[in-house]
């Protein structure tokens, strides 16, 4: 038997003869691929090619693997190769490798966009699961945390809530005041344009202080803090999750919801119920001025129609609302804070999702408090 692999290739007009001998192994790579090269020309100009393996001595999986090739270059271009002499040690093995590659696949087929659509609705549902779930973890953990705050009052962190309430509440007056009195004063002109074409500007103040007192204080000022406090409140804790400091604070022995979230999830539910009425005053003032100076109505006008028109219950309805939508913001951001991976694209996505959620549910949370007030006659 041979020590070197060959590759006799006898020619017979336009059939090719070839005939493989020695081991064909993977030891002798470098040689079977230059034998295969050698004969590729002849291979291709042939119209009939015969493999005699009965002069291979050794065969393994990689020298099976060049013989199909050869034959599948034969056959490539309409010229099946006729393999012939194999020897019953080596038949199992090319049958297995003749096998390899040789389902096509199929075409993909169209989408179909029904299925699509139920496809998409289903992962909404499953993710939409996942967040109540969620949401109801933390609320949950809040709750312990606060019975545990109630039972022993000197483990509240009164420094971090002081803190906090100086950031989201004191900090956020002026945008609240700017944004508020613009809001008013919005709604003030537009009423005035509208109901004076039918001669009922006084009834401009009817609107303002409804609406203000009632809806769009709270709300207006729900959202502002939503994007302003609830991002950071994200922010942080997805930082801090990144740089693996509330595992620390748990390998210390301390409960991150006592420590980071408790604080910032009372800082908003004591200080939103004062923006929203900071608020609503600066929106009355705007309409105010407006009245003033565009619906030629004094400040002693527009307060006795203003007193006329509203009462303590559309004031009650309003700031009844503050604490819930806090808590839902709290909670939203702090959940999705924690649910920040290792990557500065997860600290965006959970921020970006946060605020688009909370502002989701305030909204929500809003008509649901219109209609129970409106069911029990508020």
């Amino acid at each position: 038997m041979n020590s070197e692999p060959l590759l006799l290739a006898t020619p017979s007009g336009d059939a090719l003869k070839l005939r493989p001998e020695g081991p064909w192994i993977a030891a002798n790579v470098s040689a079977l691929e230059t034998l295969c090269r050698t004969v590729g020309a002849e291979v291709d100009r042939s119209r009939s090619v015969t493999l005699d393996m009965s002069g291979i001595g050794a065969l393994d999986t990689l020298g099976a693997w060049i013989l199909e090739k050869l034959s599948r270059q034969a056959a490539s271009s309409g010229r099946p190769a006729e393999i012939v002499g194999v020897a019953d040690q080596f038949s199992g093995l090319l049958a297995e490798v003749r096998q390899v590659n040789r389902h096509t696949p199929a075409p993909a087929a169209a989408p179909n966009p029904v299925l699509l659509r139920l496809n998409d609705l289903g992962k909404a549902t499953v993710g939409a699961r996942e967040d109540i779930a969620v949401f109801l973890q933390m609320l949950g953990a809040l709750f312990i945390a606060v019975i545990g705050v109630v039972r022993r009052p000197r483990s509240l962190r009164l420094t971090s809530l002081v803190y906090q309430l100086n950031r989201i509440g004191f900090q956020a007056i002026p945008i609240v005041v700017l944004i508020t009195f613009l809001i008013g004063a919005i709604i003030a002109q537009q009423g005035f344009f509208h109901f004076r074409r039918f001669g009922a500007e006084s009834y401009t103040v009817d609107m303002v202080g409804i609406l203000v007192l009632r809806e769009l204080g709270v709300l207006i000022v729900a959202i502002m803090v939503a994007g302003r406090s609830g991002s950071a409140y994200t922010a942080e804790l997805g930082s801090m999750k990144m740089r693996e400091e509330i595992d620390a604070l748990s390998t210390m022995g301390l409960d991150p919801v006592d420590v980071l979230i408790l604080p910032r999830v009372a800082a908003l539910v004591i200080a939103l119920p004062i923006l929203a009425f900071i608020g609503s005053i600066a929106a009355l003032y705007g309409g105010g001025l407006v009245a003033q100076f565009y619906g030629d109505m004094g400040p002693s006008i527009y307060i006795a129609r203003l007193h006329e028109a509203i009462s303590v219950t559309h004031f009650e309805v309003g700031i009844l609302k503050a604490p819930f939508m806090a808590l839902v913001i709290g909670i939203v951001a702090c959940s999705e804070g924690l649910r920040v991976k290792g990557s500065a694209e997860s600290l965006g996505r959970q921020t970006t999702t946060s605020v688009v959620k909370s502002i989701f549910l305030v909204i929500v949370l809003d008509g649901l408090f219109a209609v129970f007030f409106a069911s029990i006659g508020m």
